[in-house]
């Protein structure tokens, strides 16, 4: 099970490096506007995301624990981790909307 949680981790986690790329290339360069993810994918594609991390990454600290854990337990715990990431990804938004800073550029004074 440790492979599998692996290469779910280094997909999550190829994912996500992908997303913050693209989200960055999307609001500084006009012309790549159409890639930004959180266009495309919204929500769920970011619960897609945060549940492929959050699985490979508890399931492998569950692996790894020294208190010798089965893997029906290591297995409960991972699909308990990608619960808790899936469920922050998507209420992520929800919590801060209001208190969300603004970007200003240069010697924008407003």
């Amino acid at each position: 099970m440790v492979r599998v949680y692996a290469v779910i981790l280094a997909a999550g986690v190829v994912l996500l490096i992908g997303w913050i790329f693209a989200a960055y290339l999307a609001g500084n360069v006009p012309s790549w506007k159409r890639s930004d993810p959180d266009d495309r994918f919204g929500i769920p594609g970011r619960r897609v995301v945060a549940g492929l991390v959050g699985f490979g990454l508890a399931g492998m600290s569950a692996e790894f624990s020294p208190f010798g854990l089965s893997w029906p337990i290591a297995l409960a715990l991972a699909i308990t981790g990608e619960g808790v990431m899936v469920w922050y990804a998507g209420s992520v938004d929800r919590l801060g909307t209001e208190r969300r800073p603004v970007a200003r550029h240069g010697n924008d004074q407003r």
